[in-house]
């Protein structure tokens, strides 16, 4: 079955970010062929010009058989490779699995890879492998990398890779900030949710400059980033980085504020504690929970890190600019949240 329509690779396609993008892509007009292993959360079923083909990036054979089943389906030639499946721990915690999977897992499918005609390898980085930057400044693409623990440091080595490894691969790096939802899901964003919800006393308390902020983006935004850069691959060049986020980056305090607003109607006061108490505090309540606390003493060096992002380079190659905004949909998480606590809960993988 050779398609008419341009043919795209997603790998973690059953993820929150590949789930989607798949479908966004099928509608676009792409045949999509969806990379992930077998278990759940379950790529996206029942879709018109969207395969699922098993594929297990740590296992060169399941790689290799995953590639030739494609290459039946597509003559050998892709429009783009749309790389997510990585390795991810909020814990802080070094692992093996980062080379297994982000690092020698992307090697293992550019290998696969030589034999296709290929015009695009978009991979998806992450704004954290930038060092922060000051409050009231902007990062740019050509500033400093400095990973500060292990997840950032796999992309930055897997960026590496794929520049120096493979340096005839068409190349595109879009680092993306973090990815909320209507309903949450952002990590940091949902647990400082949950603290004030739950009026926990460590969301009285934060280790830093309550000044500071990270920058993010809608689900939605960020899969029309990636639509865009496949669209537009003839005209982006190799080896290409993109900042993916919103412009207006919202302090810790302003968070505080909205949230405490919209759960309690008022704002939410917060004290800063100095580090050395901080991670001792945040090494007790790890012990104290069996070692699933979200806050680990790792973060407390991190409490002043900010990051704000200038997206010039997306709106001039990609023609992109974010079509939602965190200070607009928090509202929705908190009506969410309280309309259903239950089922918010467990949708942004939470016990309560």
């Amino acid at each position: 079955m050779s398609s008419e329509r341009p043919c795209v690779i997603v790998t973690g396609s059953s993820g929150l970010l590949g789930n989607l993008t798949c479908r966004r892509l099928a509608e676009a007009g792409y045949e999509v062929f969806g990379f992930d292993r077998v278990g759940l959360p379950e790529p996206p079923k029942a879709l018109q010009h969207v395969h699922d083909i098993e594929c297990d990036i740590t296992d060169y054979s399941s790689v290799q058989g995953a590639m030739q089943n494609v290459r039946g389906k597509t003559g050998g030639k892709l429009a783009s490779v749309v790389h997510m499946a990585a390795y991810y721990d909020f814990s802080g915690e070094d692992s093996e699995l980062y080379n297994t999977v982000t690092i020698n897992g992307t090697d293992r499918l550019l290998n696969a890879l030589e034999d296709f005609e290929c015009e695009q390898f978009l991979f998806t980085s992450t704004m954290l492998v930038h060092a922060p930057c000051a409050v009231g400044e902007r990062i740019r693409e050509d500033d400093p990398l400095k990973a500060k623990w292990p997840y950032p440091q796999s992309k930055i080595e897997t960026e590496r890779l794929i520049r120096e490894g493979h340096p005839n691969v068409r190349s595109v790096f879009l680092r993306v900030a973090g990815v909320y939802t209507d309903d949450g899901r952002q990590p940091t964003i949902v647990q400082q949710i949950k603290r004030i919800y739950e009026k926990d006393f460590q969301a009285r308390f934060f280790p830093g400059d309550t000044d500071a902020g990270q920058a993010a983006v809608h689900l939605e935004d960020a899969v029309d980033a990636i639509v865009r850069t496949v669209e537009r691959r003839d005209a982006i060049a190799p080896k290409t980085a993109i900042l993916i986020g919103e412009e207006e980056t919202l302090s810790y305090q302003t968070l505080q504020n909205l949230i405490g607003k919209q759960l309690h109607g008022k704002e939410w006061a917060t004290m800063e504690i100095p580090k050395p108490v901080a991670k001792v505090g945040a090494a007790v309540s790890d012990v104290l929970q069996g070692g699933d606390a979200f806050i680990k003493p790792f973060m407390v060096a991190m409490a002043d890190d900010h990051y704000a992002l200038d997206i010039s380079r997306a709106k001039e190659l990609l023609g992109w600019e974010p079509k939602h905004s965190l200070s607009m949909t928090l509202p929705k998480m908190t009506e969410a949240l309280k309309a259903d606590p239950d089922k918010w809960y467990k949708q942004n993988g939470l016990e309560r």
